[in-house]
């Protein structure tokens, strides 16, 4: 909180007393996402967007490519292709980055982070500004935190509220390892394929079940194929609003004061709208008031159950049985994210 506090203190005094500088920029800039319009993420995306043309009166021009269409759909090529210049500008998954950032599997360590607090507190913490400066010595700049959300379980096949009921399921997981060695050490046999497919294999019963945050779940509608849903924050899926270092050291101190200043904009609506009716009415209430949105945000408790799912919020003792199974993975992944970044994580979460 200290840490975004300092930032927007020092961008609105650019803004103040920096004068707009002559300098010619791209027709468009470009910028990935890996979702849609449809979900939240891809919003949020679009809100920075909009912003940045907003605050800088038309001088720049981003323009989102949605479901990674200038990755041809490989999404957890994201990092290097900002990193090498292919691409401009990105709002994107930390788990996508996550084969090359390793400290972005702390977000991924089975409920570890398991409120929104304790998010909140890591990404503005000793943690974040760790993860932060790993991820920027690879030639991408940090602008700000989005957030996908916490992943939540769905399935065709029975109600989930301890570990053996995960047991033999087949669950569709995206391509990260560690999320893999999760659900192998619940006993069920996790499957890596893209979305299209994975709604196939809904539909055929080849594949039982799913995992991801709010958004994705109301997005794809996810009760046309499972009637079964756990809340059990099991790992947190953050957002980074991010660009190429030289594209970003390209622009003046003016231009550079008003993108800062959308991207944290954004990132602070897109993760109210992320929350809406997760956290009580706290987010709504951010959401509603401060940014003066009109739209009505859609309720997963009252949406999903309508289509005839059952939902189910594990109590802390059942939560404590699912971390307590999948402590091994803790073992294996602790050195790779690196000791001291668990450590930060742990005093930022006090």
């Amino acid at each position: 909180m200290i840490y975004r506090k300092f930032l927007l203190s020092v961008v609105a005094l650019l803004i103040a007393i920096l004068p707009v500088t002559a300098f010619t920029p791209k027709k468009e800039y470009t910028m990935q996402v890996n979702v849609t319009q449809v979900v939240d993420w891809g919003a949020g995306a679009q809100k920075f967007a909009d912003l940045v043309a907003q605050k800088t009166n038309g001088v720049i021009n981003i323009k989102p490519y949605w479901s990674s269409s200038l990755l041809a759909g490989k999404q957890t090529n994201w990092y290097q292709a900002v990193a090498d210049g292919a691409i401009d500008f990105a709002t994107e998954s930390t788990m996508n980055a996550s084969n090359v950032i390793r400290p972005f599997n702390l977000f991924s360590l089975p409920f570890f982070i398991n409120t929104y607090d304790n998010v909140d507190k890591i990404e503005n913490g000793k943690a974040g500004a760790r993860i932060i400066a790993e991820m920027e010595k690879g030639g991408v700049k940090f602008l700000a935190w989005g957030e996908n959300g916490f992943r939540q379980i769905t399935n065709s096949k029975r109600e989930i509220k301890t570990p053996k009921d995960v047991e033999g399921l087949k669950i569709r997981v995206v391509g990260s390892p560690i999320m893999i060695d999760i659900f192998k050490q619940l006993g069920a046999d996790p499957i890596n394929m893209n979305w299209g497919d994975a709604v196939t294999a809904f539909q055929q019963g080849v594949v039982d079940g799913q995992e991801n945050p709010k958004g994705v779940l109301i997005g794809n509608k996810i009760w046309e194929y499972h009637k079964y849903m756990t809340l059990w924050n099991y790992l947190i899926d953050p957002l980074v609003f991010c660009v190429n270092s030289q594209v970003w050291k390209s622009f003046p101190p003016d231009i550079q004061a008003q993108i800062q200043e959308a991207a944290l904009e954004a990132g602070e609506w897109e993760k109210a709208l992320a929350r809406c009716y997760l956290d009580g009415d706290k987010s709504l209430k951010i959401f509603k008031e401060k940014f003066k949105d009109p739209r009505d945000p859609e309720n997963l408790f009252v949406v999903a159950p309508a289509k005839g799912m059952k939902i189910t919020i594990l109590t802390a003792e059942e939560i404590a049985a699912f971390k307590e199974k999948t402590k091994p993975v803790y073992d294996k992944w602790v050195p790779t994210i690196g000791e001291d970044i668990y450590k930060l994580a742990l005093e930022d979460m006090k």
